[in-house]
């Protein structure tokens, strides 16, 4: 089969920590097109990457009059929204980095423009391809939990805030760790309780350890005066059907209780958790309660074949199967748009101290 022609808008730390490495290892992608406003980078990512006649690019719009299959957005949150226009309104196939854009009216943007011209759109929720929740949501599916409702997301660091790039830069940004980790969390979870419509959420938002200069974190000391985002914000989400869930995201938060893009749900017929980056299910048969911890390292899932146990390249495959007519994208933007609802009310709420209330 003839490879697919794509090109990475943003050759940064996203595009070299997971996109570039996956497509690579996957293979039948050949990536002929590199654009960032440092052509440095794009240079870099060519040279690494990059097909023999691959070319480099400082303008996107550049890049888009190429015949391209697909293109990466892998850019600061603030340009995922009018680059993925752009790219789709010129024929091509889009996988843009979460969060699916800086706020509601951007991402609704976004999804409009995928309609409008029958391309295909993705958004890069690399969580949901991993062994443990593509085996909790069949379980979900199947239901074995029964109606889920009460969840719990979270994104919980102790002091690792990213102090690189402009994660820290609430104008290209949008936000903190609620935009930038909760949004992982929160679309696992959505995702597998198969539940999009909100109906009242509350949130609060932290600015605590943001002046700290001696912060024992990870990748050393952050500037406090380039830490402009929340270092954690907290949801409480209140669903259509009346279910709940709470959102727990933050880089640096005092606690031991830590977890990253991991649900825990609780049923009428079972519950689930990730908790010690092991999935758990829980629940009552013949009268004696149960605990079962599925062995997720023997295989067995066939969506994973040919991935070997890669999440990332997972996600490419299905992508790249997605462009080439074969089958369905996982993440779809109508789900992906929900969750970018939900985190603008978290903020929203945060600043009003009100609750923010959807109507259908």
């Amino acid at each position: 089969m003839e490879n697919l022609k794509a090109g990475i808008i943003g050759c940064g730390g996203i595009a070299n920590g997971k996109h570039m490495p996956a497509i690579k290892a996957l293979g039948g992608v050949d990536l002929v097109a590199f654009c960032d406003l440092i052509v440095e980078r794009a240079e870099k990512a060519k040279a690494e990457y990059g097909a023999p006649d691959a070319q480099v690019f400082v303008d996107y719009k550049e890049l888009l009059k190429l015949d391209l299959d697909c293109v990466y957005v892998c850019t600061p949150n603030r340009s995922h929204s009018f680059i993925t226009v752009d790219a789709l309104h010129a024929g091509k196939n889009v996988m843009c980095e979460k969060p699916m854009a800086i706020n509601s009216a951007e991402a609704q943007k976004m999804l409009d423009a995928a309609k409008e011209t029958g391309k295909i759109l993705t958004i890069g929720y690399q969580g949901r391809y991993r062994p443990d929740s593509q085996y909790l949501k069949k379980e979900c599916d199947a239901g074995v939990l029964g109606e889920v409702y009460f969840a719990r997301a979270n994104a919980i660091r102790r002091r690792a805030v990213p102090t690189w790039g402009v994660f820290l830069n609430e104008y290209e940004q949008g936000g903190g760790p609620l935009i930038d980790i909760g949004t992982h969390a929160l679309d696992l979870t959505l995702w597998c309780m198969n539940n999009y419509r909100p109906k009242t959420v509350m949130g609060t938002v932290y600015h605590k350890l943001n002046k700290d200069s001696e912060t024992g974190n990870a990748w050393g000391d952050w500037d406090p005066e380039k830490f402009t985002v929340e270092d954690s914000a907290f949801g409480f989400i209140v669903m259509e059907d009346g279910a709940t869930i709470e959102l727990n995201a933050s880089w640096a938060l005092n606690t031991l209780d830590t977890e990253e893009a991991r649900t825990m749900l609780c049923g009428t017929k079972a519950g689930a958790d990730m908790h010690n980056k092991e999935l758990h299910i829980n629940g009552v048969k013949h009268g004696r309660q149960y605990t079962e911890t599925p062995a997720l390292g023997a295989g067995g899932v066939d969506f994973y074949e040919g991935t070997g146990d890669d999440p990332n390249v997972f996600e490419q495959k299905v992508f790249t199967d997605a462009v080439r007519g074969k089958g369905e994208v996982v993440v779809k933007p109508e789900q992906a748009i929900v969750v970018t609802r939900i985190l603008e009310a978290i903020y929203d709420s945060a600043k009003t101290g009100k609750p923010v209330t959807f109507e259908y």
